[in-house]
């Protein structure tokens, strides 16, 4: 019997061991309280809130890439976050996030649900493959906000769905085409971001939707009339 019962506190402890192993953690770093921005982020949204910010991202991005199995994903141990006195929106890097305070500041919407958007956006680019540096800049900001969009988190100052010049635009032109195509395939985006492990070539379009991709986005412009 307490052979047995070692056997399966074992068994616990080597399964915990394995659960742990793919947790990222997340930390967040105010560099900007001396500004206004920087003292608004911690009054509105603050270092807890941030972190669980990004680990939803985290847990949305996987399910939207269909990423069930670690193996499936990036090998990313620690995301940080960075709240910094800059311009611009936010940027990221490798497993580095940089929000600026000063938009922090001048936002005067709803600046939670904003957040929220900003840091789903570039919380995918941490997890999200770029054809080893070969995918068009346009389809990996799409991508981004594809998964912004599907989170519920797209601002209202976004074009229209069929709005757009081009389809490898980017932001929310690229993503509402992305919508589009997911919508012709479920799992479309998820099955190209699987593609874009290795690298890139737009034949990806036509190997899961039988359509060169000019050809989805003359498609997708009649749909909706322009």
């Amino acid at each position: 019997m307490a052979q047995h019962l070692s056997h399966a506190i074992f068994l616990i402890v080597i399964l915990a061991g394995i659960h742990g192993s793919h947790e990222v953690e997340y930390t967040v770093t105010n560099n900007a309280l001396s500004t206004a921005g920087g003292v608004r982020f911690r009054n509105e949204i603050g270092e807890a809130s941030a972190q669980q910010i990004l680990d939803s991202a985290t847990q949305f991005i996987w399910r939207v890439f269909q990423q069930n199995a670690p193996a499936d994903r990036k090998n990313v141990q620690k995301v940080s976050l960075f709240v910094d006195d800059m311009d611009g929106v936010a940027y990221t890097i490798n497993d580095e996030i940089h929000l600026s305070a000063r938009y922090v500041e001048a936002y005067s919407g709803d600046l939670r649900r904003e957040i929220w958007g900003v840091l789903y956006h570039e919380m995918t680019h941490v997890w999200q493959w770029n054809g080893n540096g070969q995918t068009p800049g346009g389809l990996i900001e799409g991508i981004a906000d594809y998964v912004r969009l599907k989170a519920g988190y797209a601002p209202s100052h976004w074009v229209k769905p069929g709005q757009g010049n081009k389809w490898d635009q980017g932001y929310d032109v690229t993503a509402y085409f992305l919508d589009y195509c997911n919508s012709l395939r479920n799992g479309f985006v998820a099955e190209l971001n699987k593609k874009m492990r290795g690298g890139y070539n737009s034949q990806f379009f036509v190997d899961l939707l039988g359509k060169t991709v000019d050809q989805l986005w003359s498609d997708y412009k009649a749909k909706y009339g322009n």
